[in-house]
């Protein structure tokens, strides 16, 4: 396990390199910050002294350079707008994205779990073609596009919820409910399928022979060998959920680590964006290797234990399996 471990760290290295480094090119092709920091009628001597205070006076390679040489430092740099750390400023968004997030996927896997259940029952039926109908347009219909309906219909028409803020229950109804539906809609399906699979294997036809109710079968054994494909999936999910909760979170106003990147893009905050993107992908390196390892441990047929058979498949056989489980959705 610790070598899997120790070679998924080395594996990520350069992504996380290559991630940071495009950022760092791209936020420099939005503009000139002195453009929105310095006044309209700003001298040639105030916009070049404003370039050295920062460091863009520098060629691009050695601000990289020196941005890289602070990172291994962990200092991020310091915010254009505001003048605190850029790391703080992150860090300080993020929780309320891993929030969002959490309560999204807790409700996502329950009401997946219930329909995807409740489908697999009758194979074909009338359950299983109207769960199968929801669950193809829930995880086909775009974020931006719910998000702007549920606030024209919920909060503009009917004035039920309110478009932003963070106080109160309300607020959370219409930003989870935007980022549940493609959950729930790919959820349903996952556990659809395996409960399909397991329902037809011999032990629980031996079960129903004994006299087992269906909500025995279904609680005490069928959703017990189907877990391992949907925890996958839902891990996989949930990294979904925090890598493309920037649109959601612009619209509703939550101020996560999405929002917090639309606002240093739109103000040039250089270091910001750098600190946010990249604190963003270590969050989402660390939670693939908890799904790979959550994956292990739920099916030692894929678990990277010492000996021939570690050597047989190779520390890389989680993401593999994963990945086949992935791709059967």
């Amino acid at each position: 396990m610790w070598t899997y471990l120790r070679k998924r760290i080395l594996q990520s290295a350069l992504p996380l390199i290559a991630v940071v480094l495009g950022v760092f090119v791209l936020a420099r092709l939005t503009g000139d910050p002195s453009q929105l920091y310095l006044p309209l009628n700003a001298t040639d001597q105030m916009r070049e002294d404003f370039a050295a205070r920062n460091g863009f006076d520098q060629p691009l390679w050695k601000q990289m350079g020196d941005y890289f040489l602070g990172v291994l430092q962990l200092d991020f740099g310091q915010s254009l707008r505001t003048g605190e750390p850029a790391a703080e400023m992150a860090l300080r968004a993020f929780p309320a994205t891993l929030q969002l997030a959490a309560v999204t996927m807790i409700l996502a896997i329950v009401i997946a779990v219930a329909l995807g259940s409740w489908a697999s029952l009758k194979p074909n039926g009338i359950a299983d073609r109207i769960v199968s109908f929801f669950s193809m347009t829930a995880a086909s219909v775009p974020d931006f596009w719910v998000a702007i309906l549920g606030i024209w219909i919920f909060a503009i028409t009917l004035g039920w919820l309110p478009t932003s803020g963070t106080d109160g229950a309300l607020v959370w109804i219409l930003p989870v409910a935007t980022l549940m539906l493609r959950p729930v809609g790919v959820l349903a399906q996952v556990v659809r399928g395996s409960m399909v699979t397991v329902l037809g294997q011999p032990y629980i036809q031996v079960a129903r022979s004994r006299g087992a109710g269906q909500m025995h079968i279904v609680s005490k054994h069928a959703l017990r060998n189907a877990a391992a494909p949907a925890l996958t999936v839902a891990g996989d999910l949930t990294v979904g959920l925090i890598n493309g909760a920037v649109v959601v979170e612009s619209i509703f106003g939550w101020p996560g680590i999405g929002k917090l990147m639309i606002d240093s893009i739109l103000q040039r905050d250089f270091a910001v964006l750098q600190a946010a993107v990249l604190i963003t992908a270590l969050a989402i390196f660390a939670l693939n290797i908890i799904i790979d390892l959550g994956y292990a441990l739920l099916d030692p047929r894929v678990r990277p234990t010492s000996g021939s058979r570690a050597r047989r498949r190779g520390p890389g056989a989680l993401s593999d399996t994963k990945a086949e489980v992935l791709t059967n959705v």
